[in-house]
């Protein structure tokens, strides 16, 4: 090969490298691009409030409808909801980060056994010595040892480990909100099945009183005593409450498909509600004094103050970085040609560690936990005003839902009062049956209303016995106080 060929061989072989490279690299950016973020080791993810909404489901599905009340949802929920199951996850994640905190600060005792044959060839480390051995060996020792490795002064880490007790205690105080959470999400749900029960059993009947309807304008119209106006009138409203009950029944199954999930019940398992929560009208706490035992009781708050005070501690961490750390490090054992030719040797030393020149990084440490500290501060803030709104908004709908219940009630009276008489005019042949129809529109509006209206009332006391930290008191509000 000439020389020109080769030199060419050269080129096209350096070009296919670099483009190959080139390659490698476009691809490996796009991987990385394509890749999710890592996650911090030993960090599960975090509830949502949607997770409140699902479950683990346990038990068997029986042919037979099972009862099921009001105390026995929220048992089945308390235990197998997930917004419960994942906060004990992050409480047992926050106790093993405290351990390991903790294991900073205690000593750390090691122990290995050693047994070692060699063979040197002296000659390939440069040592040729005329009349001197070239092999040295087959020789060995064996050496049983013991280390120990102790921080005695190292205050970084004791702050870090005051943090990861905060933040296991705040753990626990979410985990104990998430009981209260549960108590709300299970109780809206089974509310919510009953309101669609009431509000089924209402069209129900609307249904029938609208088929006595239909029934008495074809016989007059048959009779030659009324129009087929009134017929047909009659029979567009007898279908239009057919359409509401197939609406409503298809809204009531969704809905037990939907307290299932919360409880952890199979979805297959069929279920009847035994409890019906009546309506019991509830005398007004006062407003200062719910609001001081809310700031007292909620666990979510207290969690909160919880992570402040592990904030405080972390941003003490990073002054206590300048700080110089003395450590101890040992160890005991004993080497010998065996176990039976051997002498205990030992070595112990301490060391003094202080930084000299890391103003930049030590800077960034103080200025990165600073920050959060500061953001941990204004969220507890926003916290404490919340907890505030809560029971006010709570105490504000508790009042709108039993005066909408009281007007419910009545407009629901005089809706039928308004459909009888409508009706005897009509039979009379008084008068046509179009207010007959109207007066079966305001009746069923005045149901849907009143069936909203208990929803309501029963759903804001649940979100005060949240507000006030006690939902698991939720019948000493749901009777009345």
């Amino acid at each position: 090969m000439s020389s020109r060929e080769s030199k060419n061989h050269s080129i096209l072989y350096l070009v296919c490298a670099v483009m190959a490279g080139g390659f490698l690299l476009h691809a490996s950016c796009r991987l990385n691009a394509q890749e999710a973020p890592p996650q911090a080791p030993g960090v599960s993810s975090a509830p949502t409030a949607s997770s409140f909404q699902g479950s683990v489901v346990t038990g068997e599905v029986s042919t037979q409808p099972i009862d099921l009340s009001l105390d026995d949802a929220i048992e089945r929920g308390l235990k197998n909801n997930l917004g419960v199951i994942l906060n004990g996850t992050q409480t047992a994640t926050a106790r093993a980060q405290r351990l390991s905190q903790l294991q900073e600060l205690l000593p750390s005792v090691d122990f290995s056994a050693k047994e070692a044959v060699m063979q040197t060839d002296l000659a390939a480390e440069g040592l040729r010595i005329p009349g001197f051995p070239t092999i040295i060996g087959p020789f060995g020792f064996t050496d049983l040892r013991a280390s120990l490795s102790w921080s005695l002064v190292d205050v970084k880490s004791l702050r870090a480990y005051l943090a990861s007790r905060h933040d296991f205690r705040a753990a626990q105080l979410t985990a104990q909100d998430a009981q209260d959470m549960v108590v709300l999400t299970v109780g809206n749900a089974y509310f919510l099945v009953l309101a669609d029960e009431t509000r089924v059993s209402s069209v129900e009947v609307q249904v029938a009183t609208a088929k006595v309807s239909l029934d008495q304008a074809i016989a007059n119209h048959q009779a030659g005593t009324a129009p087929l106006l009134d017929e047909l009138r009659a029979r567009v409203d007898y279908q239009s409450l057919e359409q509401q009950l197939i609406v409503a029944s298809n809204g009531l199954e969704k809905d037990k498909l939907a307290l299932a999930r919360t409880i952890g019940l199979p979805l297959a398992q069929k279920f009847n509600l035994t409890d019906k929560v009546p309506y019991a009208a509830f005398d007004q706490l006062d407003v200062d004094a719910a609001v001081r035992e809310a700031h007292l009781e909620r666990k979510d708050l207290a969690a909160m103050i919880e992570k402040t005070k592990a904030a405080e501690e972390e941003r003490k961490a990073a002054t206590a970085d300048r700080l110089p750390t003395v450590k101890f490090d040992g160890d005991y054992g004993d080497i010998g040609v065996n176990v039976r030719h051997s002498h205990g040797t030992g070595d112990a030393q301490g060391t003094l560690s202080v930084p000299l020149f890391k103003e930049y990084e030590l800077r960034g440490e103080a200025q990165i936990a600073q920050a959060q500290l500061d953001t941990q501060k204004a969220q507890e803030s926003d916290m404490n005003a919340q907890v505030d709104a809560d029971v006010r908004d709570a105490l504000l709908d508790i009042a709108s839902a039993q005066q909408q219940v009281q007007v419910a009630q009545s407009t629901v009276e005089l809706a039928k009062e308004a459909l009888s008489e409508a009706q005897e005019r009509y039979a009379n042949g008084v008068s046509d049956n179009l207010a007959v129809s109207q007066a079966e529109q305001s009746v069923a509006q005045a149901n849907d209303q009143y069936v909203a209206s208990l929803y309501r009332d029963n759903a804001a006391k649940l979100s005060l016995a949240r507000a006030l930290g006690a939902a698991q008191n939720y019948k000493k509000y749901l009777g009345g106080k």
